[in-house]
């Protein structure tokens, strides 16, 4: 004989299990397309629609071709888009140390640690024709890279190119700078360390 109890039990359950089947959720059976799925609906056979011409994504109207691109008027930039800076130069020096010296090395000579295992040797960048290069060429260069170096676009924002520019720049000014370029004050300090 069943009790009350199981009675109840088996109701409720019965009455769960039908609550549940009648659930059902109208998204997962809404009509669609599936990506790239063809249609018979529009005319051109695609279920996906082209853009609006013109259609700008969010954050990627990029206008000013000397800050995205390093040229000014269709030539490689000779100047930054942004002023000089001791902290555009440190900024330039880390991100430098972080995505170049594996390659070039902290001095910019091309002796990184990745061409001491095998990759081909980058050109020091003291040499004459890099000296003489623009400065948008090293811009152009981390944006679509250059013979082995890949382009450096997707990991580094323009703005930190830029200053990666503006540190070779110093870099080559250091190694090639006269007695007379080091001020004063500078040239007392390193003349009391020297030995």
């Amino acid at each position: 004989m069943l009790s009350l109890g199981d009675i109840l039990r088996a109701a409720l359950t019965v009455m769960a299990i039908m609550a549940l089947s009648g659930c059902v959720q109208k998204m997962a059976d809404q009509p669609r397309y599936e990506p790239l799925e063809a249609s018979d609906f529009f005319d051109d056979g695609r279920s996906e629609r082209p853009l609006v011409e013109g259609t700008i994504a969010r954050g990627q109207l990029q206008l000013d071709d000397h800050f995205f691109r390093g040229r000014v008027n269709g030539e490689l930039a000779t100047t930054l888009p942004m002023k000089m800076s001791l902290e555009l130069l440190q900024r330039g020096q880390q991100r430098f140390n972080i995505f170049c010296a594996p390659c070039h090395d902290r001095a910019g000579t091309g002796s990184g640690m990745i061409v001491r295992r095998g990759y081909a040797k980058p050109p020091h960048f003291a040499i004459d024709r890099l000296r003489e290069a623009p400065v948008g060429h090293f811009f152009d260069v981390m944006t679509n890279g250059y013979r082995q170096m890949p382009d450096y676009a997707a990991q580094v924002p323009p703005a930190d190119r830029w200053a990666i520019a503006a540190y070779i720049r110093a870099l080559q000014f250091s190694q090639h700078a006269s007695r007379d370029e080091v001020p004063a004050a500078e040239l007392t300090r390193l003349e009391g360390a020297a030995p």
